[in-house]
């Protein structure tokens, strides 16, 4: 045992960009997109994943390569690296800030849930019951962000991740879709309904985070990673795509196997309590549930830390979790994020339409890297080859792609 946590550990920063990858929100799109069109999104989610892998990995090779990291190397480096820089800052944290309102409410509901799963009587007093524990939740999180150790951080998303992981995994063997669902999903078509292009890009926006990419020299740095770690950090780009994949597709599939051959539409993650009870029982239900509110406590640190750290990131950067600025920035987050359990708004569409904003600073984000690993004077004869030039090419425009696609949603709506 003690050497399969020294393995897990050793893949540390994998496990911070699932946290960021993987909250309530991409849960919530996973489910609908389930729910509404079955496996026909799988392509998406599987091009997203294999363009956020190679982006983990060129972010973490330039990390290794020149010691510094992504917003202060776009500013030194770039001509209009400072203009870009800055408006990534505020895309970004604006995006991340809107999930961390919709994923403290919906993990205060699903606790609540799991709770009157079994003690019905608290019913009565949600409104209440649901404050108190975004409270304890999110006062918990905090005091843990003020010891402010790298090492902690990472410990804790290991736990949650893991558990997400598993329940996920595990809900998959009670309700599946057939293969042959599997297979057809994996043909690129955007479904042509009502919502279609809106969860094609709620896809992206939330496999493909913007934010993950951006803190990936962070955390290298946090962990102390150097150029001898280069094959390290490889292996750790590849294990944090394929577990994104894996996960994600696993919620897809669970929905669309208990729901979507009986036209049950789920809009929401508390939806799942009704539909699924009585094909998957309390015991399975449970498991799935405890598997989304360790999706939402895995997004929760990143959502918190991701303001403060690309500010010091484009002031020095240096990743410093033990200055007041920090301290400030994380407790206004906390506050924010008590938002929506004070107000007892349903955040869960706009959780979605979180995820559809985030796609438009992924095309600065990726093209920043491209520019960056391909300058001789700063990465020497470690230059971006043809290869992953050409897949990063395809990722950009992917993203374009992907941002008019949101475009044309929004004005949808």
């Amino acid at each position: 045992m003690s050497t399969l946590i020294r393995a897990i550990l050793s893949f540390g920063p994998a496990f911070l960009a699932i946290g960021y990858t993987i909250g309530t929100g991409s849960v919530t799109a996973m489910i609908v997109a389930g729910s509404t069109f079955g496996m026909q999104l799988l392509w998406v989610l599987l091009l997203s994943c294999l363009f956020s892998g190679v982006l983990i990995y060129a972010y973490g090779n330039f990390a290794l390569v020149t010691g510094e990291t992504a917003l202060y190397s776009f500013k030194k480096h770039l001509k209009f690296g400072k203009p870009m820089a800055i408006l990534i800052i505020l895309g970004v944290s604006f995006g991340q800030w809107n999930s961390l309102v919709g994923i403290l409410g919906i993990s205060a509901n699903i606790i609540f849930e799991m709770i009157a799963l079994y003690f019905p009587a608290v019913i009565e007093y949600k409104y209440e019951v649901v404050i108190a524990i975004a409270v304890i939740v999110i006062g918990t999180m905090y005091t843990i962000l003020l010891i402010g150790r790298f090492s902690l951080f990472e410990k804790i998303l290991v736990i949650f991740v893991s558990c997400m992981g598993l329940s996920f995994i595990l809900s998959l063997f009670v309700v599946s879709p057939l293969p042959s669902e599997v297979i057809q999903g994996m043909i690129p078509v955007i479904p042509d309904v009502e919502g279609g292009k809106m969860m094609v890009a709620a896809f992206v926006g939330t496999t493909m985070a913007a934010a993950t990419f951006l803190s990936r020299p962070l955390f290298i740095q946090g962990k102390g990673w150097g150029i001898a770690d280069r094959g390290q950090q490889k292996k750790d780009a590849i294990v944090a795509a394929v577990l994104v994949f894996i996960i994600s597709g696993s919620v897809m599939a669970v929905a669309a196997g208990a729901l979507y051959h009986d036209g049950n539409k789920v809009t929401d993650v508390l939806d799942m309590v009704n539909a699924l009870e009585p094909i998957a029982g309390k015991g399975a239900l449970t498991v799935f549930f405890f598997g989304t509110l360790a999706a939402g406590l895995s997004s929760v640190f990143p959502c918190m830390l991701i303001a403060p750290l690309l500010i010091e990131d484009y002031r020095s950067g240096r990743l410093d979790t033990q200055s007041k600025q920090f301290r400030i920035i994380t407790g206004i987050a906390a506050i924010v994020a008590l938002t929506i359990p004070v107000v007892g708004f349903n955040p869960v569409k706009g959780q979605i339409l979180t995820q559809v904003f985030n796609v438009f600073v992924l095309p600065l984000v990726i093209l920043g890297i491209i520019l960056l690993i391909n300058k001789k004077d700063i990465m020497a004869k470690h230059t971006a080859g043809y290869v992953l030039n050409f897949v990063l090419g395809l990722a950009f425009l992917f993203s374009v792609i992907i941002s008019y696609n949101g475009v044309l949603a929004l004005i949808g709506q």
